[in-house]
């Protein structure tokens, strides 16, 4: 329990982030879950097009530091790869 009132509102603060940083994450996630399974599915155009999509989202959610801009780059890049290797297979 916080011994002040300024300690008080910190943790009620740090609460009411972290609700809304798992909520992010959650987006992150899903995001790169569309990408895969669109690469999965074999087809070149739906793929590039879901990464496409999916690149804002994974920027955005780094550039507000809720993961690090090295592994949003990181991300990125992989299912760039991947795309890339589908659309040559193709």
């Amino acid at each position: 329990m916080a011994n002040s009132k300024q300690a008080a509102k910190r943790a009620k603060q740090a609460a009411k982030q972290r609700t809304a940083n798992m909520g992010l994450r959650t987006t992150l996630r899903t995001a790169i879950k569309k990408v895969k399974a669109a690469i999965a599915s074999g087809d070149a155009k739906a793929a590039q097009a879901a990464l496409d999509a999916n690149v804002s989202t994974i920027d955005r959610i780094a550039d507000k530091k809720i993961i690090h801009k090295n592994k949003a780059s990181r991300h990125k890049s992989r299912l760039a790869q991947q795309v890339k290797a589908l659309a040559g297979r193709a």
